[in-house]
């Protein structure tokens, strides 16, 4: 599996991983996992059926967001209902991370979290926000 950085001590975003990650990824304490992958960019072994299915025998609770052009409306709201539904740590996946780290950034920011912190965890884990800070600013209603 692929050692990431958490964002913060409740999120992690990380590349692809397999599903036979995901009895580590309960040993690590991890509650939730997100998959912000769409099946047709990934193998059989790792579209979502297969996650939820390895999921549901690790005992973790799992959600596909999938995210493959923009930030939807929806996606945000399915994002932030996600982190809003589950008590413990979540672990979010895409290709690189960055997709999930955007996702959640987004999503944190509709919940009213400030966008400077957003920005500043994900520039800690080698993702540049400052580009979205207007959208960011607007989810979280503080328009400078």
């Amino acid at each position: 599996m692929i050692a990431t950085p958490p964002l913060t001590d409740g999120f992690t975003a990380s590349p692809q991983i397999d599903p036979g990650d995901l009895p580590a990824l309960k040993a690590q304490g991890f509650v939730l996992l997100v998959n912000n992958r769409p099946d047709d960019e990934v193998p059989p072994s790792h579209q979502s059926d297969m996650f939820a299915a390895a999921a549901k025998a690790a005992g973790l609770a799992y959600v596909a967001i999938p995210v493959s052009s923009g930030f939807s409306p929806e996606a945000i709201n399915a994002m932030a209902e996600a982190l809003r539904s589950h008590e413990g740590p979540v672990f979010a996946w895409c290709r690189s991370g960055s997709r999930s780290t955007y996702l959640w950034a987004l999503a944190q920011a509709s919940l009213g979290v400030n966008p400077d912190s957003l920005i500043a965890a994900a520039t800690r884990c080698g993702h540049d926000l400052r580009s979205m800070a207007p959208i960011l600013a607007n989810l979280a209603g503080n328009l400078r």
